[in-house]
């Protein structure tokens, strides 16, 4: 599958975050995204925190001519998880960051979402959320009769064999559970990209000189990003470079064919001791393909469309998870973002 020959509109719903801001860039660079607005939520810092890095990336891209608006301060339930010993006490510690570059909405994040599916034309609208799922949840329940008017949801979180946060849960998902049991149950297409992909696409040394070869200030930008990421990566969680998490659900909207997906139920366990935020996602039947014959292939995932249309429990099947990824595309298009915004001067 190509990239689409008419750019994909979409809302950024983000927590800034070291790879939110990289997201935001490619959603702003590449020709294939048309960036409506990006929308903030309380996540990886607190709300202030986020929106104002949001704004300060804005200005790091030459972001203009869209608008930004904050969303939610806190999960639906509970205190908010906030993970300083990856992101810092600003969330996007590093390098030093410009002066906010845009100006912030007065609506509240889900208002303007609102407005804006409600303009545009049914369907062609994605949302991509990049953090924790409050907002989007929110707008679902605010809204529901603008729910079917989504093209879908494309969101960065989950995973079907093992959390970061803890062994059963990714970040995004725990941060709000029950924000993202709403998003699930919501009869919208979800795509889900999780860690079974972003791990497969790190920024390690020979990424980041390839992305430094554009020889841009914002490329500059990114490699200082990632030399904080990465060093709390390392200590962390002792990988030799901090995975991609956000821009990969951003990259996948700009070319359907970068990731392999199936199509399986998705919901969120919200009272397990041991598994609160678990995406629990069912693979049972994704293992045939129907080129495999009555002996089937346990070797390889069907995948998404050929399970288009199935029911369980007499309901269509709307989610599609992430199971592989072609990296090297990936860093491909991360590039074509980047030299397509060129310089901005940011620093002056």
């Amino acid at each position: 599958m190509t990239a689409p020959t008419q750019p994909t509109k979409i809302i950024l719903d983000c927590d800034p975050g070291h790879d939110d801001a990289v997201a935001m860039l490619l959603a702003w660079g590449h020709p294939a995204i048309d960036l409506l607005a990006v929308t903030t939520v309380a996540g990886n810092q607190t709300l202030e925190k986020v929106t104002a890095n949001a704004r300060a990336v804005a200005k790091v891209g030459g972001i203009t001519g869209i608008p930004f608006a904050a969303g939610a301060s806190r999960p639906l339930v509970g205190a908010q998880i906030i993970p300083e010993e990856i992101h810092g006490d600003s969330g996007l510690d590093g390098p030093e960051l410009p002066s906010a570059g845009v100006p912030l909405q007065e609506a509240h994040a889900i208002d303007l979402i609102a407005e804006i599916i409600e303009r545009e034309p049914e369907g062609t609208v994605e949302i991509v959320p990049t953090g924790a799922l409050t907002n989007i949840a929110l707008f679902a329940r605010r809204y529901p009769h603008l729910v079917k008017r989504v093209r879908g949801i494309t969101l960065m979180g989950g995973t079907h064999h093992g959390g970061n946060m803890t062994p059963a849960a990714e970040f995004n998902i725990l941060a709000d559970p029950e924000a993202a049991q709403v998003v699930f149950n919501t009869p919208w297409e979800v795509t889900m990209v999780g860690l079974d992909v972003t791990h497969k696409v790190l920024a390690v040394p020979s990424r980041m000189e390839q992305l430094a070869a554009t020889g841009t200030d914002v490329a500059e930008f990114i490699v200082e990003l990632v030399e904080f990421f990465g060093a709390a990566y390392k200590q962390e969680r002792r990988y030799p470079g901090p995975p991609m998490h956000d821009p990969l659900a951003v990259a996948s909207v700009a070319d359907p064919g970068l990731l392999t997906t199936v199509r399986a139920p998705i919901d969120v366990e919200t009272k397990g001791e041991l598994t609160r935020g678990m995406t629990v996602v069912d693979l049972r039947r994704t293992w045939w393909t129907p080129e495999a014959g009555e002996h089937g292939d346990p070797t390889a995932l069907a995948t998404a469309d050929d399970y288009a249309g199935t029911e369980e429990n007499g309901a269509a099947i709307h989610h599609r998870v992430g199971v592989d990824v072609d990296a090297d595309r990936f860093w491909e298009l991360l590039v074509e973002a980047l030299e397509r915004i060129g310089s901005t001067n940011f620093r002056g």
